[in-house]
């Protein structure tokens, strides 16, 4: 084992000892009570199979079967989300082959950031997350199920649902994923198209084409956004079969698998043969493996975030000083757009998980004694599954890459480190992601430009005021002040100044989308304005200090001169009201920082 990676590793554990513990009895406990629905009254029990067919009514009142709960984010909007359709009914048969049963235990909400990205309901994106784990929790809380299947992959619908199933932890579950839509048009030429669009160069209708032509089918798209970061660390942390993440869902290898996990959730309850609950399989060294293949990919800044906010669901406590220390020493092995033209699917066709999880192994950079729902040990993900004469089966994977420019090996990374910079100076501690970022721009000395509103930007834009060298501050966007909306539809602009020759970074307390790119943005920004955050004392013209090298953030503005300032108030009303964001004020005014997970569990906290 590399010893950066088990110093930190070692730390975690010391620093979560209490809390850990705390959580382990609590799986204890519910796991002595036994089978729950043993404990129902008639009444109770009655409810809960009233629907279901004659043989699953019986083997539900006996108590000699397994029920398998399905949650499920299942809507057809979703591009990711509408290949869930009719997974509640294949399940459910593959379920009662090997003599168990399955119910639909509920459904939760699924919103997508690239249909609201620079709209009023982007703001409730975040929360969502939340909303997400409570239906989970509801979902689960009949006292019906010896395990669950948990259906979900995009943003923040695979953090919810952990932190809601972490919450019934003595229970086994398995993720099962649908795959990522086919290849589209190439991820350059969307994003070429997409700054002239910016710059007026192309019309309406032309960017709707490219858009159309990159989004076109069911599945999660393609690019190495948060949906594909998720899939990644669920597989690496063991919660999904090995190689099912990246799939397409048309093939037939897909329809496969999905049925495979439906019967190995029945394998690792307390009736099987493998009882493995899935507050075991989140542990700490599963944290750390799913941290480190983020890092090692170039994954989403949003899950600096989640992967919080699921660990201390799990009574497990990280920070970013965590991410910070393992990117330093994590090399770079994967080039997916943004972090380079590839999408998912080359990724895949590369060497794909097996191969990325055998270098980092190999590397000594993953802990290989974990849990998973495949089995102990997580060298069995270094294998891959084919369809062999009709049966599944897990093969070796392969020893290396068919195409070095999109997945390579420990002995020749793209660069030394993983690209996760954590930022820190007079203006707070923020994440900055550079995987993407050429080194020439890197650090950035420039004067600022202050809004508090992204769509303020276009404006200067066109009036040609930011035709220089700029560090552009979007502030009050924070968890408590919008509930963090991701500032995406800044891209194709500030990539189009950055096209010109000019130097230009963002700094903000929101969010950037998932597929951050080549320009540098320190992110995450805490404490927000709203919190006191000097953020809110920055004026225009200011200079600001953005150096993802040194991990430097500085306003540089005498101390005197900003002891003198008053903080810039933070305007909620436009904030608090319409497409139903007057409903979540309350969730919304007590998340805590980015740091923390941006979470609204206090009763995690305080019971674990």
């Amino acid at each position: 084992m590399q010893a950066v990676i088990e110093v930190v590793t070692q730390r975690i554990i010391k620093r979560s000892e209490v809390s850990r513990a705390k959580y382990l009895l609590a799986l204890e406990d519910a796991k002595t009570k036994g089978v729950h629905r043993s404990a129902l009254s008639c009444g109770n029990l009655a409810h809960g199979f009233a629907a279901c067919n004659p043989d699953d009514k019986s083997s539900i009142k006996h108590l000699n079967k397994a029920n398998i709960g399905i949650v499920t984010a299942f809507n057809d909007m979703l591009s990711a989300h509408q290949p869930y359709e009719d997974y509640p009914t294949l399940l459910k048969k593959a379920c009662q082959e090997i003599g168990s049963v399955a119910q639909v235990a509920g459904g939760v909400p699924a919103m997508c950031d690239g249909v609201t990205q620079g709209q009023p309901g982007m703001e409730l994106s975040l929360l969502s997350r939340e909303v997400i784990a409570m239906a989970t929790a509801v979902a689960l809380s009949h006292n019906m199920f010896d395990g669950a299947l948990l259906l979900g992959i995009c943003d923040k619908i695979v953090p919810g649902l952990m932190i809601g199933a972490l919450s019934f932890g003595h229970l086994p579950m398995l993720f099962v994923p649908a795959g990522p839509m086919k290849s589209g048009i190439p991820n350059k030429e969307k994003a070429r198209i997409r700054q002239q669009f910016a710059q007026g160069q192309v019309d309406r209708a032309t960017l709707l084409e490219a858009e159309s032509a990159s989004y076109h089918s069911a599945g999660t798209c393609t690019f190495y956004g948060t949906a594909n970061s998720n899939q990644l660390m669920l597989e690496v942390m063991g919660l999904q079969l090995p190689g099912s993440s990246f799939v397409n869902p048309d093939d037939p290898l897909r329809l496969a698998l999905s049925q495979t996990a439906a019967k190995q959730v029945c394998r690792l309850n307390e009736m099987g043969t493998q009882y493995t609950p899935i507050g075991h399989i989140v542990s700490e060294k599963s944290i750390v493996n799913g941290i480190v293949a983020l890092l090692a990919t170039g994954g989403s800044t949003n899950l600096t975030m989640h992967i919080v906010a699921i660990a201390r669901a799990a009574g497990i406590i990280i920070n970013w000083d965590d991410f910070s220390e393992l990117s330093d020493s994590v090399p770079l092995l994967a080039r997916v757009y943004p972090n380079g033209h590839a999408d998912i699917n080359h990724f895949h066709a590369a060497g794909g998980m097996a191969l990325l999880i055998k270098e980092l192994l190999d590397g000594g950079l993953l802990h290989e004694d974990v849990q998973t729902v495949a089995g102990p040990g997580l060298k069995r993900y270094t294998q891959e599954p084919k369809l062999i004469e009709g049966e599944l089966r897990w093969v070796d994977g392969p020893t290396e890459s068919i195409d070095k420019e999109v997945l390579t090996s420990i002995s020749e990374p793209f660069q030394v480190n993983g690209g996760l910079k954590l930022m820190k100076g007079n203006l707070g501690r923020a994440v900055i992601k550079v995987s993407a970022v050429p080194e020439a721009n890197r650090v950035v000395e420039a004067p600022a430009v202050v809004i508090d509103d992204q769509n303020k930007l276009n404006a200067l834009f066109k009036a040609g005021e930011l035709n220089k060298d700029c560090v552009v501050v979007v502030r009050g966007q924070g968890p408590k002040a919008v509930g963090m909306p991701e500032l995406h539809k800044l891209t194709p602009i500030l990539g189009s100044l950055q096209d010109k020759g000019f130097k230009v970074a963002l700094l903000t307390d929101g969010r950037m989308s998932g597929a951050s790119g080549k320009v540098p943005a320190a992110i995450h920004l805490t404490p927000e304005a709203l919190d006191g955050g000097l953020i809110a004392k920055v004026q225009q013209g200011d200079i600001i200090r953005l150096d993802a090298l040194s991990g430097e953030l500085s306003l540089l503005v005498d101390e005197a001169e900003l002891n003198t300032r008053v903080a810039e108030p933070v305007n909620l009303q436009p904030s608090s009201y319409g497409m139903g964001r007057e409903l979540f004020g309350a969730l919304r005014s007590n998340l805590s920082s980015p740091e923390t997970g941006a979470r609204c569990t206090q009763a995690i906290d305080e019971n674990y």
